[in-house]
């Protein structure tokens, strides 16, 4: 049997590996509760996301529309498509991008509108925007087509159309 008698410089070496490695841990520790507490705040503020969010979905949708990319816009639509009363609902892209007219060309002419129109937040879930109809398209103060937008699972979608008059 051989014994070895441990000398104060080994102990402290391996009391401050110890050490360094319960250091470590703890760093990664603090770091994931730092990590954890901020999206925990992040996630406290959702409607602030959600205006920032809605304002990005917003462009992108307003420009595919101004410019007649009926692609984009079909992917940025949610199905079924809510449509205005006694008019069937667009249950799939197919179905939108043959009605596509109707909807952004029917009763409002839409890329003339979005070009000038403002978003209205009817909750933290939807926004609106009114258009005027086409035969009388700076009629503002008479703006009763509404493009409906909602807060999805997948994010912003356009979710329906109506006419408040019907």
């Amino acid at each position: 049997m051989i014994k070895r008698t441990v000398k104060a410089s080994e102990s402290n070496s391996f009391v401050s590996l110890c050490s360094r490695r319960t250091v470590a841990e703890h760093r990664r520790v603090i770091s994931s509760q730092t990590w954890l507490a901020g999206v925990l705040i992040l996630l406290s503020f959702p409607s602030a996301f959600a205006e920032s969010d809605f304002s990005a979905f917003w462009k992108t949708f307003k420009s595919a529309v101004i410019t007649g990319d009926r692609a984009k816009v079909a992917e940025m639509t949610k199905f079924p498509l809510s449509m205005p009363y006694e008019v069937k609902a667009v249950k799939n892209k197919e179905n939108f991008l043959r009605r596509y007219n109707e909807i952004f060309k029917g009763e409002a002419n839409a890329a003339q509108c979005f070009g000038k129109a403002e978003p209205h937040k009817e909750s933290d879930r939807q926004y609106d925007i009114y258009c005027p109809f086409k035969g009388t398209p700076n009629d503002w103060e008479n703006a009763p087509i509404r493009f409906i937008f909602e807060l999805t699972k997948s994010g912003w979608k356009f979710a329906g159309l109506d006419n408040v008059n019907e």
